[in-house]
């Protein structure tokens, strides 16, 4: 038996990072990050972070299962930042 494919998706601060691993097995990263859009603040801004990871989700999602060769459809459990 196969061990599960699982997605990761890291909110956490102000950078999107989407992983997927089957074990102990990184298969892909993908990472997007809006600290351009921060600096001029000083520090990360919540709200602004927050819609950064809305816009950047789905595309890295896509980037991420395309470097890993698999389909949405293949993932068999999902790990989330909380």
């Amino acid at each position: 038996m196969s061990q599960p494919l699982v997605l990761g998706f890291e909110t956490s601060c102000d950078e999107t990072g989407i992983g997927l691993v089957r074990g102990q097995t990184l298969l892909s990263d993908a990472l997007a990050t809006s600290m351009a859009e921060h600096e001029r603040f000083g520090g990360v801004v919540p709200e602004i972070a927050s819609r950064a990871h809305l816009e950047a989700m789905v595309p890295t999602v896509h980037r991420a299962l395309a470097e890993a060769g698999v389909a949405l459809g293949d993932v068999d459990a999902v790990a989330v930042t909380a």
